[in-house]
Order: structure tokens, then sequence, then C-alpha cells
């Protein structure tokens, strides 16, 4: 069997260039894709992956990136980490403007990409056994939380993706994989969230031990692409200890609670 080849979305920073990472250190090939081509230059440099820089809300250049890869090599798998939030604001008081780019981040451009990339998806599954197609959602898809209303409404909208599509394609060997995680300390989604606002960003992650991090997502992107191909894990919901809920977060130290005897 050839070496597998994954395209990541989102590959600048944050889970995307972590799960390129990953994936470069258990033999896959990887390209990364995301807008940034500084940034891409960088990780091409410092992983040995390929990189194609696209704006992935723009149709133009999904499709170069998929003839792109048709000239390149086969696709065994699409990561889509690609997307994010903007705003924090109430049904209210929130922005149409940011509602719609996050719709359009998240959800037409994962459309857009599962679309285009099938074709070649499904060419090596049948060379080399199965395929995979993996999403990083969030536990923002399934619980609502006040100001969260726009990035619930477009995660959730997101999350039907893979919902549906490994519905349509049973009977193919095409894998199709949701990772929702809850909080991840990285050093853009919270920052970009809130408008560049570097102290209101801190605070969010401010006295919690030990949020997640990037890398911890993408060692569980690792892991469920390099699982037997006929192990499909359809949803993996992970957070920090310190977060039990969506709203229920623990600040400061977390301690074993003195019991009676």
């Amino acid at each position: 069997m050839t070496t597998r080849r994954a395209v990541v979305t989102g590959a600048s920073s944050g889970i995307g260039e972590a799960t390129v990472r990953a994936l470069r250190a258990t033999g896959w090939d990887v390209v990364g894709v995301a807008r940034r081509a500084d940034r891409l230059a960088r990780l091409e440099a410092e992983t040995g992956a390929a990189v194609f820089a696209a704006d992935l809300t723009a149709e133009a250049d999904v499709e170069a990136l998929t003839a792109w890869l048709a000239q390149s090599g086969p696709v065994h798998a699409l990561v889509q980490v690609a997307g994010g939030a903007r705003g924090a604001d109430s049904v209210e008081a929130g922005d149409p403007a940011g509602w719609t780019w996050m719709f359009e981040a998240n959800v037409l451009s994962t459309q857009r990409l599962v679309a285009s990339l099938l074709p070649q998806l499904r060419r090596a599954a049948a060379a080399d056994g199965h395929a995979d197609t993996l999403f990083v959602t969030s536990t923002a898809a399934r619980t609502p939380y006040q100001g969260g209303a726009g990035y619930n409404a477009a995660k959730a909208g997101q999350s039907m993706i893979p919902q549906v599509l490994r519905l349509e394609l049973n009977g193919e060997p095409i894998r199709v994989t949701e990772i929702a995680p809850g909080m991840v300390h990285t050093e853009e989604f919270s920052l970009n969230r809130l408008g560049g606002n570097a102290d209101a960003a801190a605070q969010v992650y401010e006295g919690v031990a030990e949020p997640l991090v990037a890398e911890d997502v993408a060692d569980v992107i690792a892991y469920a692409l390099n699982a037997p191909g006929h192990v499909n894990l359809d949803l993996v919901t992970m957070r920090p200890v310190a977060q039990s809920a969506q709203h229920l977060l623990a600040r400061g130290p977390l301690r074993v609670r003195e019991t009676e005897a």
C-alpha cells in the first residue's frame, strides 16, 4: 500500500498545524491548507509537509486546490479543521455580518470541500482499502450558551454534515469521524472571536487548570486516522477535566474533596 496522504485545513495555526505535525510524525504524507502562505512556508520547512494557500470560502480557491491535489497524488483523508467564531454577543445584539462569516467558514466551506474531494477519496479507497473524512466541530454544536448563538448555530450546522454524510456513504469504505472539543487554549481562537482584545481572550482561560491544547486534539485525530480501517470513531467529545459541561468550568487548582470517614 502506498503512503497515505491527508489534506489538513486550517494548517497555519492551532489544531490544524498540530494535526499536520502529528500526522507527519506517524508517517503520513500531508498537504497543509490555509490562507496565510508565510505560515504555511514555515510549516513546510519544519515538517516536510506539502502546502497549498487557499481561502476555503472562495469557490475558485477550492477548485484550484482540488485540481492541484488530483495532479499531485492520491487523497486518502480529508481533515477539516478550518473554521472559527466571531463575536460573543446576545441574539438581540448579534452582528449579522459575523453570523454570515461563521456560516460560510464553518458550514459552506465544509460542504464545498467534501463535494470537491469525494471523487478523489473514492479513488484512494478503491485502490488502498479505505479513505477518511474527519471534521473538527465543537461541543458548541450540541450545547447552547449565552453569547454563543451564532457560533452554536454554525457549529450545529457543520456537525450535520458528517452525521448525514455517514448515512449517505453507507456501504462505501469511507470513514466519517467527528471530533467535538470543548475548551481548547490556542493562540488565535478566542483572540479572533473577541476582535483582537488580548485581555478579554486571556480571561477566557484564566484560572483553568490545564485546558486542552491543540496537540491534545491532534493526538485524537491521529489516533482516529491510524485506527484499523474497519473501525470508525463516529463522534469523540473531548474536554479538559476542569470543564464538566459547557457551562460548568472549574477555575483554580483541582483538588480531591475531603469526605467524612
